[in-house]
């Protein structure tokens, strides 16, 4: 009854050892913090818990908030031609909303490095 998700699961099991096998067959190991993928093999100049400045945090916010905005312009460019002309009134309503968050933040200095 449940052969086909047994055989399934065997072949993602022999999958996964056989591609690990592979990997640690031919893998460099020379001399390990060079091949690490971190860096691009390069020697790491400060520890990976090593804390960032508070404007980064802004940036990634500000960064995120243009992100949202372009996962909502991508589905309104495909039905853009279909509904017409409220659909362009619609979309420059939320990119005047969007101006004002940005004038706004501009205004109280949050594009400000230093």
């Amino acid at each position: 009854m449940y052969a086909g998700v047994a055989l399934v699961a065997v072949v993602a099991v022999l999958s996964i050892l056989g591609m690990y096998a592979l990997h640690r067959a031919t893998a460099v190991v020379a001399d390990p913090l060079h091949t690490l993928p971190f860096e691009s093999g390069w020697v790491p100049q400060q520890h990976a818990l090593s804390r960032y400045h508070v404007r980064w945090y802004l940036a990634s916010l500000v960064f995120l908030a243009f992100d949202v905005e372009m996962l909502f312009m991508y589905p309104w460019a495909v039905v853009v031609a279909q509904v017409g002309w409220s659909a362009v009134v619609e979309m420059f309503l939320f990119l005047g909303a969007l101006l004002v968050a940005v004038v706004w933040a501009w205004r109280e200095g949050a594009f400000r490095w230093v």
